[in-house]
């Protein structure tokens, strides 16, 4: 049997901390960037934690289950 492929989408967008947590990065930071304000564009730019919900998901997808 061979081994099951990592989903490419996943493998590109998410990252595993340490301690096993997933990071993320922020939707809406790639264009039409002038209407929003600089603080709200600060805030995007930090990365994000994948919320507990969907963390099963994705570490299927990245094989890691």
């Amino acid at each position: 049997m061979p081994k099951m492929k990592t989903k490419s989408s996943a493998k590109k967008r998410f990252k595993i901390t340490g301690t096993g947590k997933i990071k993320r990065k922020h939707a809406f930071k790639s264009h039409i960037l002038t209407k929003k304000s600089k603080k709200r564009k600060l805030k995007l730019t930090h990365d994000g934690l994948v919320h507990k919900a969907d963390e099963d998901n994705i570490k299927t997808m990245m094989r890691l289950k």
